[in-house]
């Protein structure tokens, strides 16, 4: 684990009405670290992730995060009415300088010609890019990723780990990658957790170097599926 605790969760029960559906669930995240969460539609993932960035707090059990926090969503969620730069910046409390921070941050996303551009001319990948320097602008300790890939193409998908990577290894925060997509989750996380139950199952710590390549994890990918209860079957 890196550093100091960004994320110490202990004892984390959530219900739904009767449904539980985060159970006891513990979890620690290290400053610097990225942590990639799978499990089955509905076991829990996006819920923990809102409860990390404060927006549900019914909550019993402890919740410790140490630092700010910024979220991306799976829907970039930009205002329409809105350029491109001003979406980056909305919210930000100190106005001072806004344009030159909005500007600085489009153009580690590779987006610096963007700036005066509306949302509706983007493309889903460039919408996605000005939601991570959205996030990104607020220098979180504490970066929440909520499917932010789910609906772009594949090479679009490809072309966005590698820079979620670069972003990841200029500005350090911790990182929590919610997913569905496993080949994704090993190719970017240091460990890679299974939900399932409303608790942990399952830990896999990740120490290959990076970049690394989609599909290139072997035994480990057979794991976590395994994890996940999906078992791959040779055809012949």
């Amino acid at each position: 684990m890196a550093g100091e605790l960004i994320v110490d969760v202990a004892g984390l029960h959530k219900r739904f009405g009767e449904r539980a559906v985060l159970s006891g669930l513990d979890l620690t995240i290290g400053r610097g670290e990225f942590v990639a969460l799978l499990g089955r539609s509905g076991s829990g993932k996006s819920t923990l992730l809102r409860i990390l960035a404060g927006l549900d707090d019914r909550i019993e059990g402890s919740v410790g995060v140490n630092g700010t926090v910024s979220v991306a969503f799976q829907q970039p969620r930009l205002l329409p009415w809105r350029r491109v730069w001003r979406n980056v910046v909305l919210g930000l409390r100190d106005r001072d300088g806004t344009r030159e921070v909005a500007e600085q941050a489009l153009a580690e996303v590779r987006l610096a010609d963007h700036a005066e551009a509306w949302p509706r001319t983007l493309s889903g990948g460039e919408a996605q890019r000005v939601s991570l320097a959205r996030a990104l602008v607020r220098e979180p300790d504490l970066l929440l990723l909520d499917e932010p890939f789910g609906a772009l193409d594949a090479l679009t998908r490809i072309a966005m780990h590698r820079l979620v990577e670069d972003l990841w290894t200029e500005h350090r925060p911790g990182v929590l990658l919610v997913t569905h997509d496993v080949d994704e989750a090993l190719a970017l996380a240091d460990r890679v957790m299974v939900l399932g139950d409303g608790h942990l199952v399952s830990e896999h710590v990740l120490d290959r170097p990076r970049p690394r390549r989609l599909g290139d994890h072997g035994e480990v990918r057979e794991s976590v599926l395994a994890d996940l209860g999906v078992t791959e079957y040779a055809t012949t």
